[in-house]
């Protein structure tokens, strides 16, 4: 029954949000955060406590809690245009979005190469791959199968509609195989990498704790020779920025394990200075380290 509510309530929205006048919208999504700042539902907590080790300070401190508060606005803020999106046209994309350096993806694949862009949960990495699909790189991501399946459906025929390609995590093989395949083409995959969900992660040091991140970006581009560049975002007043990196390098030497490790936490120290640089834009809400590293 849960699952069933929460499909209608994801479907009102994308049926209501295209259709209300952008300030409406703004208001009636600012109403829900504030809601969620008072109550502290819908993994508020967390965040708290996610932003107090990203800040070095405790979890009710001014500074945690202003930054948290923000942080809710910021994250509804992605709902919001992530349902309005439908609404959009190509033109208001591509206002909207600012990228920098955008052309070390192209020199890249004028090079023949593929290019695996790592992402932190910061800003609103379906709006920019939108308006990087306008920019002539449509690309293939993984996203985690929701419950009930329609509404999990629902998800990848809208980013369908943007021009995303959406693999099920849960189908690893198939991923896998269909991410090499994309790369060795020469194609793009962007993979949200500050959160790992499964049990072979990476031990990193992330924002001056231990925790551990997807191996998958670093290993895809080993195995296909593709180049890592961590791409972060971040709002900007009305518009949304995107920085992509130089690329990670993979050292020659020592094993493929010791590779992406390596790999792995250079990835973790770009995510590090960009979730300093705009932590209220940086949209965790499950936890990312061990307890004792949240308390500390």
């Amino acid at each position: 029954m849960g699952e069933d509510l929460s499909g209608r309530l994801y479907g009102v929205a994308w049926w209501v949000t295209p259709r209300l006048p952008g300030p409406v919208a703004a208001l009636a999504f600012d109403a829900v955060a504030a809601v969620m700042r008072r109550s502290g539902v819908g993994g508020v907590h967390q965040l708290r406590v996610n932003l107090a080790q990203v800040l070095g300070q405790p979890a009710d401190s001014t500074a945690v809690t202003a930054t948290a508060d923000q942080g809710v606005h910021s994250y509804l803020r992605y709902w919001r245009e992530f349902f309005g999106l439908a609404g959009w046209s190509p033109d208001r994309i591509r206002d909207t979005v600012v990228f920098e350096s955008l052309d070390r993806v192209a020199a890249a694949r004028d090079a023949g190469r593929g290019v695996v862009l790592a992402l932190p949960h910061s800003g609103n990495w379906d709006l920019a791959g939108a308006a990087l699909v306008l920019n002539g790189h449509r690309f293939t991501t993984v996203a985690e199968r929701l419950r009930p399946e329609r509404l999990y459906q629902r998800f990848v025929s809208h980013r369908a509609a943007l021009g995303i390609e959406v693999l099920p995590a849960d189908e690893t093989r198939r991923a896998i195989t269909t991410i090499t395949q994309r790369l060795r083409a020469g194609e793009v995959v962007c993979l949200v990498a500050d959160r790992d969900t499964s049990a072979a992660g990476i031990g990193v040091r992330f924002c001056d704790a231990p925790t551990t991140f997807p191996a998958g970006p670093a290993q895809l581009a080993l195995r296909a020779g593709a180049a890592l560049m961590p791409a972060t975002l971040w709002y900007d007043g009305p518009q949304l920025r995107v920085r992509i990196h130089p690329e990670i390098v993979p050292g020659r030497d020592g094993t493929t394990r010791a590779r992406v490790a390596a790999m792995t936490q250079e990835l973790a120290d770009v995510f590090t200075d960009a979730v300093r640089r705009h932590p209220h834009d940086w949209h965790v809400l499950q936890p990312v380290w061990p307890a004792p590293a949240q308390q500390g």
